[in-house]
């Protein structure tokens, strides 16, 4: 367990560190932070005709209300604590990758309905937008990476320990 922790807390550490870098904000982060918009935008398009996206940016164009999607609402910071989780965990290669695949599902998943739910939200309450911005989705988005880790866990499949596996036949 202390092997796990420690490989957790540097692998996060050298994540974290590398996200900060700026070619990496601008290769990666920003056009993923914009795709987020997009697709958000999309989606809410099929339902609400009055959305704008332009980069980081959903806006309604019926009042003008907008979000910005900054660092730290994209779900990359729990990607990546997720990302450390489940690479410091000694398992099989196959099983990591499908943990961090569902794990990424997961996480942007609950991540669109909180960039969605926030921009209605923030048309109807400034003070409940910034309550539930800033303590229910952090806290929900966190969550859902810890639940995705559990379950990962849980679903690894079980090693015997040598004592009760079967006795070998000899001839």
């Amino acid at each position: 367990m202390l092997r796990f922790l420690i490989f957790f807390l540097i692998i996060q550490s050298v994540l974290f560190g590398v996200e900060m870098l700026q070619p990496v904000q601008s290769a990666i982060i920003l056009p993923w932070t914009s795709l987020l918009a997009d697709v958000s935008g999309a989606l809410m398009s099929a339902f609400d005709p009055n959305i704008a996206t332009t980069g980081k940016v959903v806006s309604s164009t019926l009042n003008g209300f907008a979000v910005s999607i900054e660092p730290g609402c994209n779900g990359v910071e729990a990607m990546l604590i997720l990302l450390a989780a489940i690479v410091a965990f000694p398992s099989p290669l196959l099983y990591k990758l499908k943990g961090l695949f569902w794990g990424f599902m997961a996480i942007q998943g609950m991540n669109l309905l909180r960039i969605i739910s926030l921009f209605y939200l923030g048309q109807w309450s400034q003070t409940l937008f910034d309550w539930a911005h800033l303590y229910i989705w952090q806290a929900l988005i966190m969550l859902d990476a810890l639940v995705v880790f559990l379950l990962w866990i849980h679903y690894l499949p079980r090693q015997i320990p040598p004592s009760q596996s079967l006795p070998e036949a000899h001839a």
